[in-house]
């Protein structure tokens, strides 16, 4: 039987799933063979937009899937949706259609997660968090434990305009957190900053803020959408979540390319982070890493939501 989850319902068993300890799970099987992560799919739209499908095998579950994710623009602004579908290889039958929105928003936090776990100076104490919408808030659900935060600082050009109710939400995360009135302000003694922004162009040049700290930056489906300058990279050790594929779809990195920039500057993924077989940053220059997304993300998670429903039934 193929079950069909709706984002509420999505939502509910995501509550149950540890989402970090998911993603370092997936990565290790990658780092070791049991897991198969082909490049994205960006299929253009005739008129304009696009979808993206994002593929993934888990061998070790026995499932394979795909999300795709549309970017319909429209006079009010772009559509973006995604659902994911998840196959099992042994009957070759669906198990899953599962609407992904908040699948998404939570793998690609937690990704970002074991990012800062792996890379972030042990000693951090200053966070600043770019961004305040859903991707924003669970990015700082995710990293809210992973150092002893002194402070937490988060600024966006929107959080201006927010309701009491939005800024309650935020508020409520983390006793610790502080809403910022300009960038400058959150980004002081900032030691890791998490840009989550759905900017297609850069919101941050790491270059500007005279010392070496480790930034975060996420994907949007806006064509070459970056968050950093493309001519930063070449000053900066770089990570990413996988590097078979992230250079051919991160905007910053496809740009940067073009000016001379190699992935084989690329100093580890999070697959070779996570098995011990990358080297950690020294911090003797600004350290950057980049997710795209990945179908094994939107996998481990889809599995694991059927695997609540399985033993729910």
């Amino acid at each position: 039987m193929t079950r069909v989850i709706d984002q509420p319902q999505a939502e509910r068993l995501l509550a149950r799933i540890d989402v970090h300890q998911a993603m370092r799970g997936m990565f290790a099987s990658l780092a070791e063979g049991r897991a198969v992560q082909p490049a994205q799919q960006l299929v253009e739209f005739p008129g304009g937009g696009d979808f993206i499908n994002y593929l993934g095998v888990l061998a070790d579950a026995g499932v394979y899937g795909v999300k795709t994710s549309p970017y319909i623009p429209g006079p009010q602004g772009a559509t973006v949706t995604a659902w994911t579908l998840l196959m099992s290889m042994s009957s070759g039958q669906p198990l899953l259609l599962c609407d992904a929105k908040s699948l998404t928003t939570a793998r690609t936090a937690a990704t970002t997660a074991v990012a800062v776990e792996e890379l972030a100076p042990a000693g951090a104490r200053h966070l600043a968090i770019i961004g305040s919408g859903p991707v924003a808030l669970a990015h700082l659900h995710y990293a809210k434990g992973l150092r002893d935060w002194q402070s937490i600082r988060l600024y966006s050009p929107s959080l201006a305009s927010k309701g009491e109710a939005e800024r309650a939400a935020l508020l409520a995360e983390d006793a610790r957190l502080q809403l910022c009135t300009s960038q400058d302000e959150a980004l002081r003694e900032a030691e890791v900053i998490l840009l989550c922004t759905s900017s297609a162009g850069p919101v941050l040049d790491p270059l500007s803020l005279g010392r070496n700290v480790l930034v975060t930056s996420i994907s949007t489906n806006a064509p070459r959408a970056h968050e950093v300058p493309p001519a930063t990279l070449a000053s900066m050790d770089v990570y990413c979540d996988y590097r078979a594929t992230t250079p051919g779809s991160a905007g910053e990195m496809r740009l940067a390319a073009e000016q001379g920039w190699s992935a084989e500057q690329i100093r580890g993924d999070l697959a070779e982070l996570v098995s011990g077989r990358a080297g950690k940053p020294d911090y003797s220059r600004p350290v950057f890493f980049r997710s795209i997304g990945l179908g094994l993300e939107d996998m481990a998670l889809a599995h694991a939501l059927h695997q609540l429903l399985e033993q729910d039934a």
